[in-house]
């Protein structure tokens, strides 16, 4: 059960239908989903554990704003993790595999022409995902996952951005092209720069959503050890 809301939960946070600085309320969210408000307590504490919500003592839970001085770090892991994938795949992946990537892109194409964001970003991650199963590396695109959690959020804001849609095509289209070449470098070079212009938007996307993002040094959903109350775990009780 506590597993069904957290994953959820999750799912609201990262495509920001829940969005950063939003209270989430322990009581209501158990009137919801029509269970106990154990199961909810358990899935909130999981998503502090990932930096998702901040639990304070004496005041409640909300949404964490997404901390902008740890993006480029996520950026440069992913980018590094799917070096690996790509020029894997170059050699590894199967007529079937590049068939599959190709249409991929036409899902994202479509979604595009809908103005589909959440249709989009599925057909990007799916994208991103055959890759490394392609390459026989299903397990890095778990890890990179795992690096990813706060890189989607922000990943949501770009997407409205004017002709965002139609560069990741591109860029999704020029990986492929290396692919079906059997060119590991150019297909290696085309997912970095693929990544790298996440990083050179964060300032563009902070400017346009200030109230979303927190600085360093702000609190994130990471209780500080021996904070008073005793940090979230504490405060759920």
């Amino acid at each position: 059960m506590a597993t069904a809301v957290h994953k959820r939960l999750r799912d609201d946070i990262l495509a920001l239908t829940l969005k950063p600085g939003t209270v989430v309320s322990e009581k209501e969210l158990s009137v919801a989903y029509g269970i106990g408000r154990t199961p909810v307590r358990e899935a909130l504490l999981r998503l502090s554990d990932e930096g998702l919500v901040e639990i304070v003592p004496k005041s409640g839970t909300r949404v964490t704003r997404i901390p902008a001085h740890r993006l480029p770090e996520a950026i440069l892991v992913r980018k590094s993790l799917e070096d690996i994938t790509t020029r894997s795949a170059a050699e590894r992946a199967s007529v079937s595999d590049l068939m599959s990537l190709r249409m991929l892109i036409q899902r994202q194409t479509e979604a595009a022409e809908r103005a589909d964001e959440e249709a989009f970003h599925a057909a990007d991650e799916a994208f991103h995902a055959e890759i490394a199963r392609a390459a026989g590396y299903p397990g890095i695109w778990s890890l990179v996952q795992q690096v990813k959690t706060q890189l989607d959020r922000y990943r949501r804001l770009t997407l409205p951005q004017e002709g965002r849609m139609t560069r990741v095509q591109d860029d999704h289209a020029a990986i492929l092209a290396g692919l079906e070449a059997r060119d590991a470098d150019a297909a290696a070079a085309a997912m970095a720069a693929h990544i790298d212009q996440l990083r050179l938007d964060i300032a563009a996307i902070r400017d346009s959503y200030p109230d979303y993002f927190a600085d360093e040094g702000d609190f994130d959903g990471r209780w500080p050890q021996g904070a008073p109350g005793g940090g979230p775990r504490e405060a759920m009780k």
